[in-house]
């Protein structure tokens, strides 16, 4: 009886302990399950992370590459700029250069111009006149380019004339009469006169009033049509055409006092009018200093 009991208490407990071993095995079984269904999502979340980092990864690298491009394009934009503005730089100092070169050139040629002249004043001297600078007074009236030195410096011819008309002891200048004056820059006919009327007598003698050369016939017409004679005198200082005269010859070389010819009658023409000739500058100038 004691035996059977034995037997019966060591099977039960022999029961309970494999029961007891397989609720352990079924934990544990659970457990593993429950780990796996864990280390899964753990395991995708990080295959998708390594994924969002090789990404971010390829992304950083792409912007890198393209600020490196970026940067790329600025210094090669920057270095050509640069030379582009190195080249415009060169370009304006060489049209710059050409340009003051041609300034200086124009300048040199202009002070060339200006300071060419006459070497020495004989050019003055021959005909009778003093160099001196214009500033001075001068009585008669300055000729240029006979002088050497500075563009100021300057012939000054006195008023050394012969008297024109002979039996006259001076030159006297034709004062006004009802047909006008003849004063240089008068009134005459509705015109102004560029020359002066000097009074001689009817057929009167005309003497040269400088050595020179007679250089031709020259003449007008009058309102009426007619023709007034006269003749040119110049020399390296003077040029003066005389009418109203009678020329003995129109060309040649004369001495100062020689005859020139004789005055024509303009009593027989301009009843009441003072006889006279008259007196014109080749360059209109005024020609009342020199007589």
């Amino acid at each position: 009886m004691l035996v059977k009991t034995s037997l019966l208490l060591c099977l039960f407990l022999l029961g309970l302990s494999l029961g007891v071993e397989k609720e352990r095995e079924g934990e544990g079984k659970n457990r593993k399950g429950k780990e796996q269904k864990a280390s899964v999502p753990i395991h995708n979340k990080a295959r998708a992370g390594s994924a969002s980092a090789t990404a971010r990864a390829s992304v950083r690298s792409g912007a890198e590459h393209s600020g490196h491009k970026g940067q790329a394009k600025k210094a090669d934009s920057h270095t050509g700029g640069a030379a582009q503005e190195r080249s415009k730089g060169q370009a304006k100092r060489v049209g710059n250069t050409t340009v003051a070169k041609t300034v200086g050139s124009n300048t040199v040629a202009k002070s060339r111009k200006k300071t060419t002249g006459p070497r020495s004043d004989a050019g003055c001297t021959a005909v009778g006149g003093i160099c001196q600078r214009n500033t001075y007074v001068c009585q008669g009236r300055y000729l240029k380019e006979k002088c050497a030195g500075s563009p100021g410096r300057q012939c000054c011819m006195p008023g050394a004339w012969d008297v024109l008309c002979a039996g006259h002891h001076h030159n006297r200048v034709r004062g006004c009469d009802r047909f006008g004056c003849g004063a240089f820059n008068s009134a005459s006919s509705g015109a102004v006169h560029k020359g002066v009327d000097i009074v001689c007598d009817d057929y009167g003698n005309i003497n040269a009033p400088f050595t020179g050369t007679l250089a031709g016939p020259v003449g007008r017409r009058g309102p009426d049509g007619i023709q007034f004679d006269g003749v040119k005198l110049s020399n390296p200082a003077h040029c003066v055409k005389i009418f109203n005269i009678r020329p003995q010859r129109y060309m040649g070389p004369v001495s100062q006092g020689d005859t020139l010819g004789y005055l024509l009658p303009l009593q027989e023409r301009f009843s009441g009018i003072t006889s006279h000739l008259e007196l014109q500058m080749c360059d209109l100038s005024d020609p009342t200093p020199f007589i």
